[in-house]
């Protein structure tokens, strides 16, 4: 197989992806009272995309399933314990192919020994496990929940002067700014990838207080929906209810505003990253010819309907937030209504880098370049999105296609929205006879190429595997941890005996020649 190199102009790459940002409470898209200036600047240069969707509403699937570009169940990646085969190309494979530098700095939570994916050098290890102890268990019933989810984290949130995720996040910024410092001084450079993955705004609730103080707390906004009685919510939202620990703590008005002025508060700091990176990228001299995309892996419920976290495929859950900057400043567009989703990175990014890959493994996304550059969507372009990790017991599936979107949860009722009508998704059409032949095209839709009774015999079939190596590795002593562990060369960074003369001259950007007036 032969990867197409990547052409003479071929733009730098730059991805930011946040953990658990949820879109709508974001300025670029009509929110009121969040504060992220930043992204807003990003979106004054880039393309908006307004129904961006990740492919699963949890964090390993989506990352997995945005880097390979393929369905989460296509390869497996049914939980926050499934592996990632090295086997698998990624977009960092297909760039480095190309002839791009692959670098990660942050979160991509990898399951399994690679640790890397394609990316050439990672800056910073994970904040999370990359083995098998959050295997889920079906056979338990949605109270199994291998992570340890509860309400404390809205129950406990406020402010503070330090939490592990800023601790992991100012690294993971630091990292890579100094890694832009240092492309920046290579003097025969190629194009780059570089992913920044930070961990908030992800529960819990915490922020500094400079972050937190960035609002008056009688400001933070309350749900939209009103916490609906769980006897009435669909069987999915049922059953997370018990995951999440709700039907034993009860949220009141105070807990709930405090959780989001924090989340509010979280965003910002994530903000203020992305302004430091972008002015980084200005000062090297780099942002006219590199791409920035932000986006997250998926959203945040954060109180409405009475929900929290994400699993769910209620807008707030499933929607991310999605920016593209075109190098050079093209923008034919500046926002995009069609739906897309995470799947469509990979194709996308390749156009993007004059790329033309032969791809080594068939793909389920397709390249929302067209869209940027004003093309009208094709009729058929839909979105799907998967869920089959904790917290529920039978696969769950999401179809958006035009206005509608359509849930199959296997064995139970499905759910039909019709979001322009109903953006808050108040009333299920499903079993409606009036739009049955909607309803039984869109479910035909859902399970084509899809048999969820066999699926769920593979979910079992997995899970039963790795709880079993879970068991084994905490039996023994000398189990392997997979986890990354970031290195550095100190003696290729400083002053040494063995390459002294020049060092500081080398490193000082503009390079000043020595015989310089």
């Amino acid at each position: 197989m032969q990867t197409a190199k990547a052409g003479a102009q071929a733009p730098n790459i730059v991805l930011i992806m946040a953990d658990q940002m949820a879109a709508a409470p974001l300025p670029v898209y009509g929110g009121g009272v969040v504060k992220a200036p930043h992204l807003s600047r990003l979106a004054s240069t880039g393309v908006v995309f307004e129904q961006a969707y990740c492919n699963s509403p949890i964090c390993a699937p989506s990352r997995f399933s945005m880097l390979s570009g393929r369905l989460p169940t296509a390869i497996d990646a049914f939980d926050n314990a499934s592996e990632f085969p090295a086997s698998i190309p990624t977009l960092a494979h297909y760039l480095c192919a190309a002839g791009y530098q692959t670098i990660l700095s942050g979160k991509m939570h990898f399951i399994g020994p690679d640790q890397l994916h394609g990316y050439e050098e990672r800056l910073v290890t994970d904040i999370y496990p990359s083995d098998f102890s959050w295997t889920p268990n079906w056979l338990a019933g949605p109270a199994d929940k291998p992570s340890g989810i509860s309400m404390r984290n809205v129950v406990q949130a406020g402010h503070c002067v330090r939490s592990l995720q800023m601790d992991y996040d100012d690294e993971v910024e630091f990292w890579a700014q100094q890694k832009l410092y240092d492309l920046a001084r290579e003097p025969q450079r190629k194009p780059f990838f570089l992913t920044v993955s930070f961990s908030h705004p992800h529960p819990p609730f915490t922020a500094d207080r400079r972050h937190w103080d960035l609002y008056e707390h009688d400001e933070i906004d309350m749900p939209a929906v009103a916490p609906i009685d769980p006897a009435q919510r669909d069987v999915q939202s049922q059953w997370l209810h018990v995951s999440h620990g709700a039907d034993l703590q009860p949220i009141d008005e105070a807990q709930l505003r405090n959780a989001r002025h924090a989340y509010y508060a979280m965003i910002s700091y994530v903000d203020d990253k992305v302004g430091r990176l972008l002015d980084t990228l200005d000062a090297c001299d780099l942002r006219r010819d590199t791409v920035v995309i932000f986006t997250s892996d998926h959203g945040e419920m954060l109180g409405e309907r009475g929900m929290w976290y994400k699993q769910s495929f209620f807008e707030p859950s499933v929607r991310v937030p999605l920016i593209v900057s075109a190098a050079g400043g093209e923008r034919p567009v500046s926002r995009v209504a069609a739906p897309v989703s995470l799947l469509d990175l990979m194709p996308t990014v390749m156009e993007l880098a004059c790329a033309r890959p032969e791809w080594a493994d068939p793909i389920d996304g397709a390249s929302f370049v067209p869209l940027m550059r004003g093309a009208q969507p094709e009729p058929s372009r839909a979105v799907i999105s998967e869920y089959t990790d904790m917290g529920v017991i039978a696969p769950v599936r999401m179809l958006r296609a035009g206005d509608h979107k359509y849930i199959y949860t296997h064995g139970h009722p499905g759910q039909l929205y019709d979001l322009r009508a109903d953006p808050r998704e108040l009333r299920n059409l499903a079993g409606n006879p009036e739009f049955a032949a909607l309803e039984a095209q869109l479910r035909a839709a859902v399970l084509e190429n899809w048999d969820p009774q066999a699926l769920h015999g593979r979910i079992l079939d997995s899970q039963r595997r790795r709880l079993f190596l879970k068991q084994a590795a905490q039996a023994s002593g000398r189990y392997p941890d997979w986890s990354y562990q970031a290195t550095r060369d100190d003696t290729r960074r400083f002053v040494r005996a063995s390459g002294a003369a020049g060092a500081k001259a080398r490193a000082r950007f503009p390079f000043v020649a020595p015989d310089a007036q």
